[in-house]
């Protein structure tokens, strides 16, 4: 052993940790990351409920607008038959006492129970409440979802019933009675609940039963255009103004031109219709982020919705086009 050579001494140095400032950096680096990432996604999920939400209500009120105004486009169908005698060119679905369209600011009292529209009976007065409407036409293939045999049917599919009449049928120059088939569809909307689920409604002439036909329609408001003159010239007819239902039943002008119920009816040329459609859950945070407009509010101001559900009127307005057919015929 070289006595020379330097000794070599290895000394261990002693372990250290974290002192406790350091640890107490760390967790609050930590504790801020994990409060950005919660925060980012319930950010994230909040918008993507707010979306599907306004999604949905999209959907129900679309639905909703496109059943009422397919419905009432055709109200009043009752087209001229070509081998008809002139004096009683259509089939006689309507009389001189018939609606094909009546409304009501709220529900019918009987709406679900009333034989015919006719037979229809309303509350005056009841605007705050959601409205309600019949609407009555010659029911085909065509202008109807037909079943699988061609057959006419109701707002809810069922099939109707026919009726049986005898009209003047030309036969040559002369007219023989003959016994002809045809159907009449009377249809019913209005607003009730499904349990707490504000729902849109279809009663059919086709079956006694009412049923739901778009869930979340909390109110539904429509305003009726009416004619300045009884008799016009076909296709001329000019809107002096809209009404509500219970105006056009006790309005003077109405009243002058036209004397009984039905006949002031049969002045309504254009239809508005407003849904509102409400959010299936509570999706807001807050009553300000929730306020809405009301259908046809005046002055239009914004209400609470105190229960956190996103609420949005929809509109349309419809045409009577067959008001306006020059080879149409109507009880006027």
């Amino acid at each position: 052993m070289n006595m020379n050579s330097p000794t070599t001494h290895i000394r261990a140095r002693p372990i250290q940790g974290l002192t406790l400032i350091e640890l107490m950096v760390s967790i609050t680096i930590g504790l801020v990351l994990m409060i950005a990432i919660a925060s980012a996604y319930l950010g994230s999920s909040s918008a993507g409920r707010m979306a599907e939400a306004q999604a949905r209500m999209n959907e129900d009120a679309q639905n909703a607008l496109a059943i009422l105004v397919q419905q009432i486009r055709v109200a009043g169908d009752n087209p001229k038959q070509p081998n008809y005698a002139a004096a009683n060119p259509t089939n006689p679905a309507f009389g001189t006492t018939t609606y094909i369209v009546r409304g009501c600011d709220g529900t019918f009292t009987n709406i679900t129970s009333a034989a015919s529209v006719a037979a229809l009976t309303c509350n005056a007065g009841s605007n705050s409440l959601p409205d309600s409407i019949a609407i009555s036409y010659e029911a085909d293939r065509y202008n109807t979802v037909a079943t699988s045999s061609g057959l006419a049917t109701d707002c809810l599919g069922n099939q109707l019933t026919p009726v049986t009449a005898t009209v003047n049928v030309l036969s040559g120059t002369t007219t023989v009675p003959t016994a002809v088939t045809y159907t009449v569809a009377d249809n019913r909307f209005y607003v009730a609940s499904v349990g707490s689920i504000p729902t849109l409604y279809c009663k059919g002439s086709g079956n006694s039963t009412p049923q739901p036909i778009v869930e979340n329609v909390e109110d539904l408001q429509l305003l009726y255009g009416t004619a300045t003159a009884s008799t016009p010239a076909a296709g001329t007819r000019t809107i002096a103004g809209y009404l509500d239902a219970n105006s056009v039943e006790t309005e003077t002008t109405l009243a002058t031109l036209k004397p009984d119920s039905p006949h002031r009816w049969d002045l309504t040329m254009t239809i508005k219709i407003c849904v509102l459609v409400r959010s299936e859950l509570p999706v807001v945070s807050d009553a300000a982020s929730a306020k809405y407009v009301p259908c046809f509010a005046n002055p239009p101001d914004p209400v609470d919705a105190p229960d956190l559900r996103l609420r949005r009127a929809y509109y349309s307005t419809v045409v009577m086009r067959n008001r306006l057919q020059p080879n149409t015929t109507f009880p006027l």
